[in-house]
């Protein structure tokens, strides 16, 4: 497979990714209004803790000691910020909370700057912006900074953190055992999260299992399989901008499914996003086409 086609068929694995995500924001509402938040986490990562393990454990077998310890690492990275950024939305409003994890996207290059000197051409950049400005327009009618805005934002340099470091680490080759690792990391730590409440309560009833098993397995398991196989593809800025889609899946969603109503600041900041995204996608395509242009004049 050639790197552009598997950059292509990358951006859709994460365009999918985000999709689903975005599908269970209505779902995650309804759940943890009749369980504990720390309890829905756990039962949720738990269960795709187990099913990854059961269905790969050759592949996590096959990863050598260090691929294990940096995915296990991944996972406890993803963790904290699910609890932080869960915790977060508890003290602050939705759309504030999208924001402001959406921040990621601004610290995912700094980070991959500072971390491992990786450099981003003056068109990523101009996309980061893009797209934080999107996720401003989208999302934000003004906000004042508080605890949960600060949990939240602490989250979202989690995430960030795990963008780059599974973007630095990532193989095509180890994505099965290095997904199902991660799974095991953030299953640990939500599981860590219910202590104080002497262990995890099950769903209480069979909508909320339906719920917390499509989360488990297709915005869990599935996901982070897509994710991890995806960032191997990729650099992790051009992930993150990519993964910014999600509130805009999210607000699209929730339109369709007669939650909100469609406003213009939901097109503007969504076409803002999605601009960001084509910039970031399209950008390196176009650096390659030019100097095969110019040699093709020269030769003529």
């Amino acid at each position: 497979m050639s790197a552009q086609k598997g950059g292509g068929l990358a951006t859709i694995g994460l365009l999918s990714v985000t999709a689903i995500w975005g599908s269970t924001f209505v779902l995650i509402k309804d759940v943890v209004g009749r369980m504990a938040v720390v309890d829905f986490l756990a039962v949720r990562f738990l269960l795709a803790a187990i099913v990854m393990l059961v269905l790969f454990a050759r592949p996590v077998w096959r990863l050598g000691r260090a691929e294990r310890r940096r995915g296990l690492a991944l996972g406890v990275l993803y963790g904290f910020a699910q609890w932080l950024q869960t915790e977060g939305l508890a003290l602050t409003s939705p759309s504030v909370s999208g924001f402001v994890t959406g921040m990621y996207v601004v610290l995912t290059p700094i980070l991959a700057l500072v971390l491992f000197r990786q450099r981003m051409p003056l068109s990523t950049w101009l996309a980061v912006v893009l797209a934080t400005a999107g996720l401003g327009v989208l999302a934000l009618n003004g906000f004042q900074i508080d605890i949960g805005v600060l949990l939240t934002l602490a989250s979202a340099a989690l995430y960030a953190l795990h963008i780059v470091g599974l973007g630095h680490w990532s193989k095509p080759g180890d994505a099965f055992g290095m997904s199902a690792v991660q799974m095991v990391g953030i299953a640990a730590v939500c599981l860590l999260a219910t202590l104080p409440h002497h262990g995890p309560s099950l769903p209480p009833d069979g909508k909320a299992w339906i719920a917390v098993l499509y989360m488990a397995l297709v915005a869990g398991a599935f996901a982070m399989l897509v994710q991890t196989w995806a960032q191997a593809h990729m650099p992790a800025t051009r992930a993150a901008i990519v993964m910014t889609t999600e509130p805009v899946f999210a607000a699209g969603f929730a339109v369709l499914l007669g939650v909100d109503a469609l406003t213009t600041r939901m097109v503007a900041g969504g076409t803002m996003v999605l601009a960001a995204m084509y910039l970031v996608e399209l950008a390196p395509r176009f650096r390659r086409r030019r100097p095969a242009e110019a040699l093709h004049h020269d030769v003529g």
